[in-house]
């Protein structure tokens, strides 16, 4: 297995580059509503309003420390999710969209997505209608993978909104023998996956020293919210292209986030 994501890894990234390329030349975009809400938003290609059996939903909430720049939730977007969805295309038979769908939290559009992908949800803030929407959505069967945020404090703000949306809900840390590791890849052995800092020499961001692979889950053990603690896997994706970034960080992110998606569409 690690020759082949050796060499997998290196047509991500070939993939990627092209992606790009196509991007940068193309005029009309998607998402252009909500470009100046993200972070690193880049082009469409050819294919981008092409229908497929998936897409990559990101969840669009408030949050108090949305900035003059970029809001949280845009955080990492939207090249971010487009690389990785180029390796989702590559690395599975989905038949997947090459570029993201936008979920307003405040919108029932949220129904029609059952795989959510959420960044900076430490720093979310929800009024009671959005709580019930939320609630709704996990009651129908809906994923939620976060992911990007980090320390006691965001770990507190994100845990008050679950359990206003999911009460009772259990929290676990995630066990190695756990489905959600070995869907496609065998993850039992992992490690932390550090955003851009890791070029400054720090792996952790904002005192979340230790990864945690966490989740709520349903009273089946179902996975319904797929926690990625203390970790940022939308860096890991968004910078796989970029050669001083460590290319083990990317391909962990990759295969994680394979593995939550075909979990997601499987269980």
């Amino acid at each position: 297995m690690k020759d082949m994501w050796g060499r997998g890894t290196l047509g991500i990234l070939c993939a990627g580059a092209l992606l790009l390329a196509a991007q940068h030349g193309s005029g009309h975009r998607r998402w252009a509503l909500y470009e100046h809400e993200m972070q690193d938003p880049v082009g469409d290609p050819p294919d981008a309003w092409d229908e497929t059996e998936f897409a990559f939903a990101r969840l669009r909430f408030r949050s108090l420390m949305d900035g003059r720049f970029y809001s949280r939730w845009g955080t990492d977007a939207n090249k971010s999710e487009r690389l990785f969805m180029a390796a989702l295309r590559r690395l599975t038979r989905i038949h997947a969209r090459s570029v993201e769908e936008i979920v307003d939290i405040d919108s029932d559009e949220i129904f029609r997505w059952p795989w959510l992908y959420a960044v900076a949800i430490g720093d979310w803030t929800l009024n009671d209608s959005q709580i019930a929407r939320l609630r709704e959505y996990f009651q129908r069967g809906g994923f939620l993978m976060v992911d990007d945020f980090h320390g006691e404090r965001e770990w507190r703000d994100f845990m008050s909104g679950i359990a206003r949306i999911m009460p009772g809900h259990e929290v676990i840390d995630l066990p190695d023998d756990h489905p959600i590791f070995h869907t496609v890849y065998d993850l039992s052995e992992r490690f932390q996956v550090s955003g851009y800092n890791i070029l400054r020499g720090q792996p952790y961001e904002r005192g979340g020293i230790v990864p945690r692979w966490r989740a709520v889950v349903d009273d089946k053990g179902r996975v319904q919210v797929a926690i990625c603690f203390n970790m940022d896997l939308g860096d890991a994706w968004e910078w796989a292209d970029y050669p001083p970034y460590p290319e083990r960080l990317s391909s962990l992110a990759f295969r994680m986030g394979v593995n939550y998606v075909i979990y997601a569409m499987t269980h």
